[in-house]
């Protein structure tokens, strides 16, 4: 009988191994051609992996095996005829199938203690065992989130206890109430051990080696964000209707960092070697928060994007990010990037540099502040602004004109048409 070796592809360039993060499926279960059937994790992102055809799968790895790249992690045997009860895999396959099974429990009065655990038990189980996020499918925990349920809430009915999509949708067709949820400390005096995913080890080696080999230094300077928030609030409406995006903070701080670093070249530079490498390019690395944690797409040539473009661009990216579906093309690369810890209520922080690029902005958020305006107190929105930068490459004097450029861009926006300038200096050439 044919069996198909199912081998590890190459999820990008300089990866030589993964780690089989979760088997989405059971040994000889039989799956469906383009099934996902195991979610791997590399030094840079998580994926899914699919089946290449339809048959019994035999599992050739435990979850948490590393594999190489080209390396058979399962088998399937494709001569073999699907077992007659096993028309489920399609519903799993296509979620407008998942509603089904929600409305299964209702019929059905005489169990009612089954839905029990769903609502109101399962999560103190949960929070001991493996029914947490991190072990809920990419599709149940998208709807976890768009439904506002935290980790730990749903029992799952998947293997060792595995969220599944129909499991969420089940229930809140139940009527499935958070604030039953039990959350903070429990009085237990357990502890439990997760062995961080690949990703997560990767970003601690690069964080650390970021401290060790670099010169890192921190510029503060504080934005006053009434005219940008002025301007945004007169034309979101008519920006929305014309281009189908929002128009948000993040968009003029992108386009203000894009002009800046026309004027400070260093700060979009690197070092190789005894070498610096100079880029006529700014591709923008933006850090958005994702079920797997921070990850950084990059917004490629955002000097030459609209500010609609750029807004565009990041939804995309971001949306991606949530979803799980970001590709290692969409996170290579970057010669500069912002970071936004405002969105969660961050005043003040020091980023840390993405190697290799040579700085990173942070964003902070907006509160209210009084401050003299022409000689008098005024309450204006204040948004403290952080730049670290390689201090091998980027001088004192350099940093902070930079940071003070996206402070002049930011208070006064025409200043992002004309280089840095206001319409008077082009005007009379200064």
């Amino acid at each position: 009988m044919p069996i198909l070796e199912m081998k590890v592809p190459s999820p990008g360039e300089s990866i030589s191994e993964v780690e089989i993060a979760a088997w989405l499926v059971s040994d000889g279960d039989y799956v469906e051609k383009d099934q996902a059937i195991a979610e791997v994790d590399s030094d840079k992102a998580t994926l899914e992996l699919p089946a290449e055809a339809a048959g019994i799968i035999t599992l050739k790895s435990e979850e948490g095996d590393v594999v190489e790249v080209g390396g058979v992690c399962c088998l399937i045997d494709t001569d073999a005829q699907r077992p007659e009860g096993t028309a489920a895999p399609a519903p799993a396959a296509a979620p407008a199938a998942a509603p089904a099974p929600a409305e299964a429990p209702a019929p059905s009065p005489a169990p009612a203690p089954a839905p029990a655990p769903i609502a109101t038990p399962a999560p103190v189980a949960s929070n001991k065992g493996s029914h947490v996020e991190g072990h809920a499918s990419p599709a149940a925990r998208k709807a976890m989130a768009d439904a506002g349920l935290p980790a730990g809430s749903i029992q799952g009915t998947g293997r060792e206890g595995r969220v599944l999509k129909q499991d969420v949708l089940a229930a809140l067709a139940q009527g499935f109430d958070a604030s039953n949820v039990r959350s903070g400390w429990t009085g237990s005096r357990e502890t439990r051990r997760e062995k961080m995913s690949m990703l997560r080890r990767k970003v601690a080696e690069r964080l650390v080696s970021v401290k060790n080999e670099t010169a890192m230094l921190t510029t503060f300077n504080e934005v006053d964000m009434k005219p940008v928030m002025d301007l945004r609030k007169k034309h979101k409406e008519a920006f929305k209707k014309e281009f189908g995006v929002g128009l948000g903070f993040m968009g003029f701080f992108t386009k203000a960092v894009t002009t800046a670093l026309a004027e400070f070249p260093a700060i979009n530079a690197q070092i190789d070697g005894k070498e610096l490498i100079l880029h006529d390019y700014a591709d923008i690395c933006i850090a958005v928060s994702s079920p797997k944690g921070l990850m950084v797409p990059v917004v490629r040539n955002a000097e030459t994007l609209s500010l609609a473009e750029i807004e565009a661009e990041i939804k995309r990216l971001a949306i991606r990010a949530r979803d799980g579906e970001l590709t290692i093309d969409e996170m290579q690369g970057g010669t500069f990037t912002i970071t936004n810890g405002g969105v969660f209520g961050s005043m003040l922080s020091t980023p840390i540099i993405n190697p290799p690029q040579s700085a990173i902005l942070g964003m902070h958020n907006i509160v209210e502040r009084p401050v003299a305006i022409h000689g008098k107190v005024e309450i204006r929105p204040i948004m403290y602004v952080a730049l670290s930068y390689d201090h091998r490459i980027v001088d004192g004097k350099e940093s902070v004109g930079f940071l003070y450029m996206i402070k002049e861009m930011i208070e006064n926006p025409e200043r992002m048409l004309f280089g840095g300038k206001t319409p008077t200096e082009v005007l009379l050439g200064l």
